[in-house]
């Protein structure tokens, strides 16, 4: 029940990050990033567990965290050259550290929920 109840939360949040993402200019790629997940934890809140999906997309989420971890002005750079200045002081995000650093831990929210998600399906069979 209670993990029922997070994924119904997931499932609302990843569909308002989709949502505010429609005015970037990479909107196309955030949305569908968003809405795979929104869609997986929206099934998982009634307990369908797909796996042999989690693993790719959760793979395709990390493999991009690294990628903006590393990146010239990415969360390595926001820690080291700018002091990691606060990145949710306004929802405009003026700078390049910042919007790669607000990506960088959405991706990890989406994989840490599709990782319970795969653990729950482990333990259903």
């Amino acid at each position: 029940m209670l993990l029922s109840v997070l994924n119904i939360i997931f499932f609302i949040a990843f569909v308002w990050f989709a949502w505010v993402n429609m005015n970037d200019k990479d909107a196309w790629l955030w949305i569908s990033i968003y809405m795979i997940a929104a869609v997986l934890c929206g099934l998982a809140a009634f307990k369908y567990y797909y796996p042999l999906i989690y693993i790719p997309v959760m793979s395709f989420y990390l493999l991009y965290a690294i990628i903006l971890f590393f990146v010239k002005d990415g969360v390595l750079d926001w820690i080291t050259k700018y002091k990691a200045q606060h990145i949710a002081a306004t929802m405009q995000a003026t700078k390049p550290y910042i919007e790669k650093t607000r990506e960088f831990f959405g991706l990890l929210i989406i994989t840490g929920a599709l990782l319970i998600n795969l653990w729950m399906s482990y333990q259903a069979h």
